[in-house]
């Protein structure tokens, strides 16, 4: 399974969802993250990033309240606020 953040304007993690690896499977038969994210803005909108629940790209697996970091392309933990 595939996971994907949609994150808002302000690059803050608003929700994170399972896809079936096979939507993200072009005609070549290859996974690709455009596919995934292109399908899940379509049915819900917003802007989506993937993320790894192993851990294999993007730093850490999102969640909700986090930021993605457009930059170095990671998510990472919110700043403190106190």
């Amino acid at each position: 399974m595939a996971h994907f953040a949609r994150i808002n304007k302000n690059n803050f993690v608003e929700q994170v969802i399972v896809v079936n690896n096979e939507v993200l499977i072009d005609e070549n038969g290859i996974e690709q993250e455009a596919i995934g994210a292109q399908f899940c803005a379509d049915l819900f909108g917003g802007q989506w990033v993937q993320t790894s629940y192993n851990k294999n790209f993007r730093g850490l697996f999102a969640g909700s309240g986090m930021i993605y970091d457009p930059v170095t392309d990671e998510f990472m933990s919110p700043p403190d606020t106190e």
